[in-house]
């Protein structure tokens, strides 16, 4: 039954493999290049796993420590899981122990395929799900603690490194772009964070503009949703 269900996991989680290594890989030079071990990374990995506030939190260990923002803004840049948790309770209500880990290891490529595949008939869905979640979740751990490692006999210039993370936001928000014909959530997304940098400064617009964009999402629910035509 494992066997089965990992075999009909693999495929699905090979292209995410591949980008999970190597932006991975640039998180674990980015903290290797800023004077963190390989624990760091490794563990950090293992345990937050959101790879976009691990790449907030290099700059967190940095600075002054302020738990209440750091608290706020890893529950801003997360938000969204909420919403990818609710959805997925009915597929996670029969999953014994397992459903514990799913709830843990789900990040947004685990949800779109856990969500949108069916696996075949004779493959245990519960473990069917578990091995997209810990396999996505290895990936990313090795990813992270490989560019660590590498980081100690590799020696280069990383300025611009943390830059990797914003080029991933770019490219999903311009196939966004393209694939939905109504640009209004994208054109929110983009003014209002614009809006709070010249207000609060590039230190502090990151929590107001998310905040300000669920407020005005919100808000704004029933004119955003598209028209079903009968």
């Amino acid at each position: 039954m494992k066997t089965k269900a990992f075999k009909a996991a693999l495929p699905y989680t090979l292209p995410i493999c591949v980008g999970f290594l190597f932006l991975g890989m640039s998180y674990g030079f980015l903290m290797r290049s800023k004077g963190f071990s390989v624990g760091y990374p490794l563990f950090m990995s293992m345990f937050i796993f959101a790879g976009s506030m691990e790449f907030v939190t290099v700059n967190l260990l940095l600075s002054a420590f302020h738990p209440l923002s750091a608290f706020l803004l890893a529950l801003m840049v997360n938000a969204r899981h909420l919403f990818y948790g609710i959805s997925m309770l009915d597929k996670y209500e029969h999953t014994g122990w397992k459903k514990f880990y799913l709830i843990y290891g789900m990040c947004d490529e685990s949800f779109s395929i856990n969500c949108t595949v069916t696996p075949p008939e004779d493959v245990d869905k519960g473990w069917f799900m578990f091995f997209v979640t810990f396999l996505n979740h290895l990936y990313w751990v090795c990813g992270a603690t490989a560019g660590a490692l590498l980081g100690y006999v590799i020696h280069f210039d990383t300025t611009g490194i943390e830059f990797v993370m914003t080029a991933l936001f770019v490219v999903m928000f311009m196939g966004q772009w393209e694939e939905h014909p109504d640009h209004r959530p994208a054109l929110i997304g983009l003014v209002i964070p614009i809006v709070c940098l010249f207000v609060f400064g590039s230190q502090n617009f990151i929590i107001p503009s998310m905040a300000l964009i669920i407020v005005c999402f919100m808000a704004l629910k029933k004119y955003l949703q598209p028209e079903v035509k009968e």
